[in-house]
């Protein structure tokens, strides 16, 4: 099991290390007054840091806490690599990098969603439909907000039908089987991050419908627009990636203690 999580953190080093090159370039291009593209590098650097971090700390929790602690750090790894990406595309065109961002969105999202699902198994039986409950409710809401950004259907139908996967992936961990799970099985300090985690999915995700709106509905010119919904993109990923990952590793820790002492 240690070999796993060693090569894990090898492959997470080399990415990083495949990516450097960019590192001086960006740099280089960025300007003082560049705000967005320092929000863009700031939250780079932050992801990379949190990944090291999460990666590190599966060696100091219980066998059960491991695997969710490993999302947490792919979640932030893949979220760096993307970033990367994102950062120069903006440097060098000044447009929002449109496709990048909703890449590293179908790939980080479902893993943010499965975290809620190894949580719980970590500590009781989950039936599988909870999986696939907050899987399809995130395809709803990223294929439709995609879509509207892209123009392949009105902007106002991909929000409507965004917001709609939203709120059933809210239903399932407040009031679905999830929710019920955590409200009636999971010991105090569980229940305590899948609370503290339905908030962030609550309030922190609720910062992306704001980056749309702004972006799309203000009538502010193009370049104003962009900038308004890239800040507001970046904002939210850092709550919802690096912040979301934290509370999983301090469930994670307390467990791990509690089991030790």
């Amino acid at each position: 099991m240690k070999t796993i999580y060693g090569r894990i953190k090898l492959m997470g080093a080399s990415a990083a290390l495949i990516a450097a090159p960019n590192f001086a370039q960006a740099a280089s291009n960025l300007e003082s007054d560049d705000f967005v593209g320092i929000s863009f590098w700031l939250i780079s650097m932050a992801l990379v840091a949190a990944t090291a971090f999460f990666f590190m700390e599966t060696q100091r929790v219980e066998g059960k806490w491991k695997t969710s602690l490993t999302v947490s750090g792919l979640v932030t790894l893949v979220a760096a690599v993307h970033y990367f990406y994102m950062r120069d595309v903006w440097i060098e065109t000044g447009s929002t990098p449109l496709v990048y961002r909703y890449i590293d969105w179908l790939i980080t999202v479902p893993l943010l969603m499965v975290e809620f699902y190894l949580i719980l198994r970590a500590i009781t039986k989950v039936s599988g439909g909870v999986f696939w409950r907050l899987m399809i409710g995130t395809m709803v809401m990223l294929a439709a907000g995609y879509m509207g950004e892209a123009g392949y259907i009105s902007a106002w139908l991909g929000f409507i039908v965004g917001m709609v996967g939203w709120a059933y992936i809210l239903y399932e961990i407040f009031l679905g089987e999830a929710g019920q799970v955590a409200a009636n099985e999971a010991p105090e300090s569980v229940k305590s991050a899948f609370s503290t985690m339905r908030w962030i999915v609550t309030i922190g995700w609720a910062i992306y419908p704001i980056g749309y709106f702004m972006g799309y509905f203000t009538g502010a010119g193009p370049e104003e627009a962009s900038s308004m919904l890239n800040i507001i993109y970046n904002l939210a990923d850092v709550v919802n990636k690096i912040a979301f990952g934290v509370i999983i590793w301090n469930v994670a820790v307390t467990e791990s203690d509690k089991a030790k002492a």
